[in-house]
């Protein structure tokens, strides 16, 4: 650990461990000592919101450009700066897990410095990122265990993007997801030629986010009665589509996601029915039979739900052309990502 993390966490000791004591037994906790989410009218004084805009600018989803600028984590306000002004609140792991990736070089991530941990919750494989950071905490690497409440980083405000982050927004960009495919790097050399990848199989295409906050909040109250994978498992319908495919990383790493289908038990497993929320979260898959295909085509849009479509367009996932709904560009590399 740097001099300058352990004294902050020195001088932040009480808070951290008040937060860390949080019920981590049923999944996440929060990653700063910020604990504004839970207090009344608290949404202010925790969330950052973009640039003359609101506190709301600063949550999951279509928040942004109108509506259709997905966000796909919260950005946490800092509490405490240093005589610079600088965020210095120590950045914590929201869970007992491993650590999957850490970008110490700013420049190549709108991320800036950022760290990924995968854990293990309820039976299901779930990453969690921290970005914007000023520093992550030296002897860090991919594969070193973790503690929740452990402190990996300091809060910052890099990123490589033009505008930068000003001190007034300093805050930690905080994720909660799941990996489509561990296959990145080769789907994307195959796909997307010509395209940068400065982050291999860890490029935050091959994430899909959940809602940090409506997560925190429900666990807040619902204590040990919540469960994460039934949370994933009631995400409200955005599409379904069937693809051919029957062997693909996802199959094996969340089991747990599949609903049962006897026809195909009996039959045999031809193909999927993939259920995506709005941002594109394969939240429920059913196998199906030879027969239960739809279509010959390698991927099948089965059908929209055109109120959830209205409710928040930012994951771009289906769109109409000639008034009928088809799958946009970015959900056809997604069902391509998830099934290669």
């Amino acid at each position: 650990m740097t001099n300058r993390i352990l004294v902050i966490t020195l001088n932040l000791l009480l808070p951290l461990l008040v937060t860390a004591s949080i019920g981590s037994a049923a999944g996440f906790q929060l990653p700063t000592a910020n604990r504004a989410l839970f207090e009344p009218g608290g949404e202010e004084r925790f969330f950052v919101g973009t640039t003359g805009r609101g506190w709301e600018s600063g949550t999951f989803g279509g928040v942004r450009s109108g509506g259709y600028q997905l966000h796909e984590g919260i950005d946490i306000r800092c509490l405490q700066r240093d005589k610079r002004g600088e965020p210095t609140d120590p950045v914590m792991a929201s869970a007992d897990g491993t650590i999957a990736y850490i970008n110490r070089k700013a420049s190549l991530s709108n991320f800036g410095i950022y760290v990924m941990i995968r854990h293990r919750i309820d039976g299901i494989e779930v990453y969690t990122t921290y970005a914007h950071l000023s520093e992550v905490r030296a002897g860090l690497q991919a594969g070193s265990p973790v503690k929740a409440g452990e402190v990996i980083a300091v809060m910052g405000r890099t990123a490589n993007t033009g505008e930068g982050i000003s001190k007034d927004r300093a805050h930690v960009h905080f994720e909660i997801g799941l990996l489509l495919n561990d296959n990145f790097a080769s789907w994307h050399r195959k796909y997307l030629k010509g395209q940068r990848n400065d982050h291999g199989d860890w490029n935050g295409q091959a994430m899909r986010g959940l809602d940090p906050r409506e997560i925190l909040l429900r666990q807040h109250h619902e204590g040990d009665r919540f469960r994460l994978v039934d949370y994933i498992r009631n995400q409200a319908e955005l599409c379904r589509v069937q693809v051919h495919a029957t062997q693909f990383p996802w199959v094996r790493r969340y089991p747990s996601l599949f609903a049962r289908n006897p026809r195909a038990e009996k039959e045999g497993v031809a193909g999927y029915e993939i259920w995506l929320n709005f941002v594109g979260l394969p939240y429920r898959m059913t196998p199906l039979a030879p027969g239960e295909l739809k279509s010959k085509a390698a991927v099948h849009l089965v059908s929209v739900n055109e109120t959830e479509r209205a409710r928040d367009p930012s994951g771009k996932v289906v769109t109409q052309r000639n008034g009928k709904w088809v799958l946009t560009n970015s959900g056809q590399n997604l069902i391509s990502l998830l099934t290669y």
